[in-house]
């Protein structure tokens, strides 16, 4: 069977991966997303495991149209009694990028009336819409004449980890901050800090992933759970697995800020999920702070200017590299931003610059290393 597992911009290589690692075949990265093939556990795996996965669909119907009126007989004639019961709720999620087709909820409800009337004409009654919470989700892509219709198997979207108690003015979206842990290269061996941790999504991630703690939250349900061909044995066999494969290591994870309010979101969270032991969290300015150990690896958000205000912003990141060139010198840091002015005053060369996008905005995530002297030196030396 095939499947599509959705991600963020920047974070393809990553996702596959994670696919490759659980026995995903055929990986193939396209736009956002990772295509694999699979059977069933596979499905329950990746959506219980990925980390860097928004949701898993399972394609099942292909079809070119070129009006309306060919979109409403490909739908109407495909057999939908296989996939939803009668008494079960639907909804439909339209993507579209078409010159044809240019509204995405005028495609979403032709095909919902098609659904519909086939169940009218077939048994006389018809399932219900629920937009909210519905027992099935139907995704339909389109792009110019080809149109994709799909099973949402995740239900809510993966990145719903279930650790937020309460909001921060900006937090990151939990799928990015756990792909920026794993493109960090950061292993549980090695100390991490965050010195600007807002709500600490980074440091739980960090924590999740050395812990071995799958990201979905113990009590959810998935989309999939809904299907006629739901297996609830292999499902519960695949979570006893996983709690047997949970681990305890020795981790150096900290976390700090200058407001009491972001760290006391932190520790709510960290103990939603019982990680309060391997995480540390102290009120600190990060310009009065030494570093903790003599290595290690620094993976933070700093305010960017848009939601969250610092004064000059290009100023204040002028000092971020001034504070880490002058006294954290055998580390390297990991630093995310959409402010590209203040980027380039930060005054390292980057080792390394992806891509990332944080919501709508477009980052820069680079690595800067501090070592002793020149680049120069330190290249001849390695």
């Amino acid at each position: 069977m095939k499947f599509i597992a959705k991600t963020l911009h920047g974070l393809e290589n990553v996702l596959a991966r994670e696919l490759l690692f659980l026995g995903a075949g055929e990986v193939e990265r396209i736009n956002r997303a990772v295509s694999f093939s699979g059977d069933m556990e596979l499905l329950y795996k990746a959506n219980l495991h990925l980390r860097t996965a928004l949701r898993i669909i399972q394609p099942v119907h292909h079809f070119e149209a070129y009006n309306e009126d060919r979109l409403y007989t490909e739908v109407y004639n495909f057999d939908w009694f296989p996939f939803l019961k009668i008494n079960q709720t639907f909804a439909i999620d339209a993507t579209v990028s078409s010159d044809r087709f240019r509204h995405s909820k005028y495609v979403a409800l032709k095909t919902k009336d098609a659904i519909v009337d086939q169940f009218r004409k077939r048994i006389g009654r018809r399932p219900s819409i629920d937009t909210e919470n519905p027992d099935v989700r139907i995704n339909i892509h389109v792009f110019k004449t080809s149109f994709t219709i799909s099973l949402d198997s995740s239900g809510d979207s993966l990145h719903k980890r279930g650790y937020r108690m309460r909001a921060h003015p900006a937090p990151l979206n939990e799928v990015l901050a756990a792909g920026m842990i794993k493109l960090s290269g950061w292993t549980p061996d090695q100390v991490l800090v965050d010195p600007m941790c807002g709500s600490g999504t980074l440091l739980i991630e960090a924590a999740m992933q050395a812990r071995n703690i799958p990201p979905a939250p113990r009590n959810r349900r998935f989309g999939f759970q809904n299907w006629k061909n739901y297996d609830p044995d292999l499902w519960k066999k695949l979570l006893s697995d996983s709690r047997d494969q949970i681990k305890e290591p020795d981790l150096q994870i900290m976390g700090f800020d200058q407001e009491q309010y972001a760290l006391d979101i932190t520790k709510e969270s960290l103990l939603k999920f019982r990680l309060e032991r391997f995480v540390s969290l102290r009120k600190r300015n990060f310009f009065k702070m030494d570093p903790p150990a003599e290595a290690g690896i620094i993976v933070t958000n700093p305010p960017y200017g848009e939601r969250i205000g610092t004064g000059d912003m290009e100023a204040f990141y002028e000092r971020i590299g001034d504070h880490l060139k002058q006294n954290w010198t055998g580390w390297e840091a990991w630093i995310i931003s959409s402010n590209m002015e203040a980027l380039k005053r930060f005054g390292l060369r980057p080792s390394k610059k992806l891509v990332l996008f944080n919501g709508p905005l477009e980052c820069k995530f680079q690595q800067f290393e501090m070592y002793s002297g020149s680049r120069k030196n330190k290249e001849s030396s390695d």
